[in-house]
């Protein structure tokens, strides 16, 4: 871009952050993130250290016309820059505040869950997180969250209470349900559409302990083990959240050793109530076979990351995911058909149990939609270079066989490679009525389009 190189010059002067251009050394780095398969390559990057850090950068971009993308950790690229536009790093905002008395917490932008874990339990405290505790907060959030005990809780962004947002104009908003009630709700489940989010305010609940950890087996017959699943998962009280992933294990330090390289199964399982009761209500499971590893247990909630094991190395990966009204018998054999031991390319399936309180109507509630879904299906492919070409068609056989029961999709698990996707696609994530919404929120806050996602609803006028 001409003159962007004095242009660079001027906005360091106003930010404390680097301020970085292709070639330069700390560029790369700055850019990098947990997916490595597909990075943003633009043509500015500003490493936010305060607020006031992301508000030049947004007057600065919006004065040149220059599209944005936002990254904490990089765990989701939603907008793949490619020598354009200008990416702000957030992964400096640090500040973490706990509200003992309110149980809330207010957390920025580069605030991992496990930061907050480690600040809320010495309350007796634990926040609304996933099953990954090196994911980024705010992103979650945005997205709606489907929680480590969401069918107990519900959506993780129903539970925010205020957000601080720079918008389009480069103003620091801050935002409740008071003051801007559609922008509020937008951004609990619209996901990053609207501005940049420097930090947000999320209620906490009073727990300290549960029962959960992770059940093993060898997958020689995966059919047999997800019926089993299913089976299983139409007795279960809500304070009982799980899941099944069935995939050949990588070889990581961070996966068990007796699982590498091993086409397994992996139950995941949180229970809030008693050990004794948990006990009992994952004895069917144990009933199933031998396990290669069971980490069942009463745990602290300060262990809930030990719960999924979700890997901690950079990798490349695609993958997205479908929200179902059940689980089909006849399209589940379609599934291991398809995407199982012997499937074209390495396929990851995980089956999340949702219902609960994840489909009652909250009456706060955000824009996440398809809250009827019972559950979510996900396919992902990982490796060590980008898969989406030789992954997106087996990936679509999956999700094909499974549209007579598709309700949705979840915004959190579309793990896309960067391309904008079509509006139709787009629409597949809202309520037909909430899409509409979203949209008038968005041409009246970003009307130019400055904030671009692959799954962006734009403003009206905007082709």
């Amino acid at each position: 871009m001409s003159g962007m190189s004095g242009d660079a010059d001027a906005l360091a002067a106003e930010v404390r952050g680097p301020v970085l251009l292709p070639g330069s050394g700390e560029y790369d780095e700055e850019r990098a993130g947990f997916q490595a398969g597909f990075r943003h390559r633009p043509a500015l990057v500003v490493g936010a250290t305060r607020p006031e850090d992301v508000r030049a950068a947004v007057r600065f971009a919006a004065e040149r016309s220059m599209p944005v993308a936002v990254q904490s950790t990089g765990h989701g690229i939603v907008t793949a820059l490619n020598g354009e536009g200008l990416l702000i790093t957030t992964r400096r905002l640090k500040g973490v505040s706990v509200d003992a008395d309110a149980a809330t917490v207010t957390a920025q932008a580069g605030v991992l869950w496990g930061e907050v874990v480690e600040q809320t339990t010495p309350h007796g405290l634990a926040p609304a997180n996933g099953s990954a505790l090196h994911i980024g907060v705010v992103g979650y959030l945005l997205g709606g969250g489907v929680g480590l005990l969401g069918r107990r809780t519900g959506y993780a962004s129903d539970h925010v209470r205020a957000l601080d947002i720079v918008t389009a104009d480069g103003q620091l908003r801050h935002v409740t349900a008071g003051d801007d009630p559609d922008l509020f709700w937008a951004l609990r489940g619209g996901g990053g559409n609207f501005g940049v989010v420097t930090a947000v305010e999320t209620a906490l609940m009073p727990v300290t302990r549960l029962y959960g950890g992770a059940l093993h087996f060898a997958a020689d017959r995966p059919l047999d083990l997800l019926h089993a699943y299913r089976a299983w998962t139409s007795t279960l009280p809500e304070e009982l959240t799980s899941s099944i992933c069935l995939m050949t294990c990588p070889p990581w330090a961070d996966v068990p050793e007796p699982l590498h390289g091993r086409y397994a199964a992996h139950i995941r399982i949180a229970f809030t109530g008693p050990a004794d009761e948990g006990e009992r209500l994952v004895a069917p499971l144990r009933a199933l076979g031998p396990r290669l590893v069971d980490t069942v247990r009463d745990m602290p909630y300060t262990q809930v990351g030990t719960i999924y094991q979700d890997p901690q190395t950079p990798h490349a990966y695609f993958g997205s995911n479908v929200l179902l009204r059940e689980l089909d018998p006849t399209a589940l054999r379609t599934v291991v058909d398809v995407a199982g031991p012997d499937a074209a390319v390495p396929c990851s399936v995980e089956i999340r149990h949702l219902g609960g309180a994840f489909s009652r109507r909250h009456p706060g509630r955000g824009a996440v939609g398809a809250r009827q879904a019972a559950y979510m299906l996900r396919v992902t492919t990982g490796g060590t270079a980008a898969p989406s070409a030789s992954a997106r068609p087996v990936h679509q056989k999956v999700y094909d066989a499974l549209k007579p029961w598709t309700v949705g999709r979840s915004l959190n698990s579309v793990y896309n490679d960067g391309a904008p996707v079509p509006e139709e696609q787009v629409r597949e994530l809202f309520a037909a009525e909430d899409f509409e919404r979203l949209r008038r929120v968005k041409t009246l806050h970003d009307p130019h389009n400055l904030f671009r996602l692959t799954h962006n609803v734009r403003p009206k006028g905007w082709s």
